[in-house]
């Protein structure tokens, strides 16, 4: 196993590191917006520029990455990172750093194209469904690390953002130095809605209102948790609990999932974290129940979305199952775009905890939905490939599920047709 899985540990080192950076800055940017007095509706606009960013460049890095290759498209999007990373410690101008986190979600989502989509090719067949969980450990791990880095004594405001750019760039370089062969980026399928809600309306409902909910969180849980006096080693930790809440958990909730109809664990899962969700500020007086809320919300929430890939992957023929994954990360990404902006409006209109109730309101909503669709429309279960921990990512590495999936369902199909046979 180590020694299959050696090809891509300098890939997966360039994960880490650059997640490592990325994931601070992602709880650095409303931290810091809270600290300089920003609005909660300019916070959540700063996370919706983000992830317009992330759609804009999903577009636009295949492009790139086929005309100058992966070598030097992955030094391109390393440099642009870090000098908009910079940019924020510049200036404190909102519509500078509205620009500035456009541009980081087109250069991030560039790299993490040129990683998943080189670590797709250098995965052996029968090794891609154990790289891609490989990945997704090394991707939330280094989440849940990177919010401890906010214990770094800043002796001046710009500090933890030139840790953030140096994280970027040390990405690069076990990257750079490989010496495994370069792959050949295929153009990405068309999209599908239509035929996404046609079969697994559950799956599109829950892409999106899982990317309202986890777009808001990212933007703008921080920004709660200092308008309730908390510091920033304390808010770090109470983010890498929610994290590793989402690490310990996916796996247990994936395979309730893989033994009964995903709409009802879809239900069950949805419905706890918006009782977890609607508990928070109600227990935030006391920690310990706070950290173990903030826990066990975090492990729900995180595993919406895997469950919703794995139903839709359960319902089509292989020769859907790239488009749709593509689609799906579409609808996703659009719901992640406009959570942290609305969540905003209603934390700025109302009150700060009414992001929980943003919360509690999308959840609970797709508890409803997918209970109703288990109990009102039946289907004979055809479980695909098993229940894979993984979060929201490019379509480079969908692909790499996907691909497999289709390979599994196709082995599959063709077992039972041999049984059949005369």
């Amino acid at each position: 196993m180590l020694q299959a899985m050696r090809p891509l540990l300098s890939l997966l080192s360039g994960v880490a590191l650059l997640l490592l950076g990325s994931g601070l800055l992602n709880t650095l940017i409303p931290l810091r917006g809270s600290q300089l007095g920003y609005s909660e509706t300019l916070i959540g606009g700063f996370t919706s520029a983000y992830f317009a960013g992330f759609f804009v460049g999903t577009y636009l890095a295949p492009r790139l990455i086929r005309r100058i290759g992966h070598i030097r498209a992955f030094a391109f999007y390393t440099a642009c990172s870090a000098c908009v990373v910079l940019l924020h410690a510049l200036s404190a101008d909102p519509l500078l750093w509205l620009a500035a986190r456009l541009g980081l979600g087109i250069a991030l989502v560039g790299l993490y194209t040129v990683i998943e989509s080189w670590l797709g090719a250098q995965a052996e067949p029968q090794q891609r469904g154990r790289a891609f969980a490989t990945y997704m450990v090394v991707n939330l791990g280094a989440l849940a690390l990177a919010q401890q880095l906010l214990r770094i004594e800043a002796g001046a405001d710009f500090v933890l953002f030139v840790v953030v750019a140096l994280l970027i760039c040390a990405a690069s370089l076990p990257v750079l130095l490989t010496t495994q062969a370069l792959p050949q980026l295929q153009p990405a399928p068309r999209l599908h809605l239509r035929r996404l809600f046609a079969a697994a309306p559950t799956a599109g409902t829950g892409a999106l209102l899982s990317g309202l909910a986890m777009g808001a969180f990212w933007g703008l849980l921080p920004a709660f948790f200092i308008q309730r006096g908390m510091g920033a080693v304390d808010i770090g930790t109470l983010m890498s609990v929610a994290i590793l809440g989402g690490a310990a958990l996916q796996l247990p909730l994936g395979r309730l999932s893989d033994r009964h109809d995903r709409r009802f664990a879809l239900a069950l899962v949805s419905a706890a974290a918006c009782v977890f969700a609607a508990l928070i500020p109600v227990l935030m007086p006391w920690p310990g129940a706070t950290t173990v809320l903030i826990f066990l919300y975090g492990g729900m929430a995180f595993s919406i979305y895997p469950i919703v890939v794995a139903h839709l992957l359960d319902h089509l023929p292989p020769e859907d199952m790239l488009s749709a994954s593509s689609s799906v990360l579409l609808l996703n990404g659009a719901g992640s775009a406009i959570g942290p902006l609305a969540a905003g409006l209603l934390m700025a209109a109302t009150a700060p905890a009414a992001l929980f109730g943003w919360f509690a309101l999308l959840l609970g909503a797709l508890a409803l939905y997918a209970g109703y669709r288990y109990q009102a429309f039946r289907r004979v279960q055809t479980h695909g490939p098993a229940f894979v921990p993984m979060l929201r990512t490019t379509p480079a590495s969908l692909e790499m599920l996907a691909t497999e999936a289709g390979e599994q369902a196709a082995e599959v199909e063709e077992a039972a047709q041999d049984r059949s046979a005369p």
